[in-house]
């Protein structure tokens, strides 16, 4: 399958920590996973037998790990059916706790351990990357949510692709019976916060910021549709709200989308809005780069300014600063197409000084603005899987609802135009800053005698096992240095960090000296290969 899809992975039903609360509005179960130390809230639509599907899951899974989590399963069952026998003289009185207890859909204190199984979600193998968790309690590192509807709830016809669906099996067990007859088919669940919406998508998240008196910022997950609550506090939160639309499908807006900048990520991004229905308008410096999209179904812009004069909602991803000013103020740009009204969304990846400028100048015209940079990679943004940190606009925001979601994963709106930029440029510094330690580290591991395989091993099988590490070690030891970040920009997140650091007299060593390593790469004439050949500044 493609990155970032991996099949079922087993785990356990369990009661959740005292001080973790249950999602607000959801239906779900807390799930620890086998193999591993991960766990999440999932739901209870998910849930399936395990040894009706055992053969199935085995079948599109021969990993060593998936293995040896089913080991651990079927060690499980034994274990767990072993002491059912030694009970057996008792079991008619437990019987009847468990009923009661159930019933009231409360788990009794002496129930077993309860098995899931979590299919195609977008974990990774072994780690804690891709499960879904309560944000109010760690960060959202993870997967479109695993809320796949049965089949034949509805005979509906799905809107998304069948990459994006996700369930959970559990396994069939004397407890995990229980679990199917009990507390799943008999569990009288309240009602949600919201009614569905129809024109949802169930596997994307919303984050928007609440500023609170505290210092720390707060958010909550949220799926499709905004649900704005005020709590005693005085202060503005975000309701998690239950909107899955029974087929999955999203409604692309009928807005009229323009999109200029046809690059790695531009490119990925047009092609998920086009496929989910939206009418786009393209324009790219280079001109043959938007034949392709014609093909889809994409109109031909012939200038920045056509595009935003004839469409509601333009997007715009180009490379640096530079590119984004001249996108907007250069003849025929985009300002000259602006009149009230017209909504402007920069996915560029710039500094604040530079995207405060371009709203004011957008705005001054009578025009909306959004700040919208996106994190991930060109296969994220083939895969419709990118995280995007937007500010500005709070009802552009929502205007691009169904832009989002064809496009990404999750989003977070971060309030006042420039903090997005900021909190973009932090991420891509650290994640420029890792890359260079593993290219580093791979080296040190090289001259010293000792295997790289090996070391990839051993990290993978650590705290620091990531697609990230594993994906960027796998281009250095096969010498597969094809684009899906350029190395150049990178460098340019890198430079524009630092700079960043510098406006507040914030000391950044490590992004510094990181910073060096790629400078060094890029004399060597690897500015436009992937930013992992940042190894090749290492070779003496």
């Amino acid at each position: 399958g493609k990155l970032g899809r991996y099949p079922p992975w087993p785990g356990k039903i369990v009661n959740p920590p005292k001080d973790l609360k249950k999602p607000r509005g959801k239906k779900c179960f807390f799930v620890k996973f086998f193999g591993t130390e991960d766990h999440a809230w999932i739901k209870v639509e998910q849930l399936k037998p395990y040894h009706a599907h055992k053969e199935e899951m085995i079948k599109i899974n021969k990993g060593k790990r998936f293995q040896q989590a089913v080991d651990a399963v079927e060690e499980f069952l034994r274990k767990t059916k072993g002491k059912d026998q030694a009970s057996s003289h008792n079991s008619t009185e437990e019987k009847n706790r468990r009923n009661s207890s159930e019933e009231r859909g409360k788990p009794s204190t002496g129930e077993e351990k309860r098995k899931a199984t979590l299919s195609e979600a977008k974990v990774k193998k072994g780690t804690g990357e891709g499960k879904k968790r309560v944000s109010s309690v760690s960060s959202e590192r993870g997967s479109k949510s695993p809320l796949k509807r049965a089949q034949d709830q509805s005979p509906r016809k799905r809107g998304r692709p069948p990459k994006d669906e996700k369930d959970l099996t559990i396994p069939e067990s004397s407890t995990v019976k229980r679990v199917m007859t009990g507390t799943v088919a008999g569990f009288k669940w309240p009602p949600s916060v919201s009614e569905p919406a129809k024109d949802s998508d169930p596997h994307f998240h919303h984050f928007l910021l609440s500023q609170t008196e505290k210092p720390a910022v707060c958010y909550q997950a949220i799926t499709k549709k905004l649900k704005v609550c005020e709590e005693e506090t005085g202060s503005t939160s975000i309701q998690a709200a239950d909107s899955t639309a029974v087929n999955g499908s999203i409604t692309p807006t009928d807005k009229k989308i323009g999109f200029l900048g046809l690059g790695l990520m531009g490119s990925g991004i047009v092609s998920n809005l086009l496929k989910m229905g939206h009418t786009v308008t393209v324009w790219n410096r280079t001109a043959e780069k938007c034949d392709l999209f014609i093909q889809e179904g994409a109109r031909l812009g012939r200038t920045p300014a056509e595009v935003v004069s004839t469409c509601d909602i333009t997007f715009a991803c180009v490379s640096d600063p530079k590119a984004a000013k001249d996108l907007v103020l250069g003849p025929s740009g985009v300002l000259q197409g602006i009149r009230p009204g017209k909504c402007y969304v920069d996915m560029s990846t710039v500094d604040a000084d530079t995207v405060t400028e371009l709203a004011q100048v957008i705005v001054s015209r009578g025009g909306r603005f959004l700040e919208a940079p996106v994190s991930g990679n060109q296969q994220l943004s083939n895969d419709g899987m990118l995280v995007i940190l937007a500010a500005g606009d709070r009802g552009l925001y929502e205007d691009c609802s169904s832009c989002f979601q064809a496009m990404g994963k999750t989003s977070f709106f971060l309030g006042e135009v420039g903090n997005a930029a900021k909190m973009m440029l932090i991420v891509n510094m650290v994640q420029g800053s890792f890359m260079a330690t593993i290219a580093e580290g791979l080296t040190l591991a090289q001259v010293t005698g000792q295997s790289q395989q090996t070391l990839l091993d051993i990290l993978n099988q650590g705290q620091l096992a990531s697609i990230f590490l594993d994906q960027k070690c796998q281009n250095i030891l096969q010498g597969n240095f094809k684009p899906d970040f350029y190395l150049k920009y990178i460098q340019k997140d890198l430079r524009l960090a630092i700079a960043l650091g510098d406006s507040v007299n914030h000391p950044t060593p490590m992004a510094a000296a990181a910073n060096e390593v790629y400078k060094r790469a890029k004399a060597l004439d690897q500015s436009d290969n992937d930013m992992s050949a940042v190894y090749r500044a290492y070779i003496h």
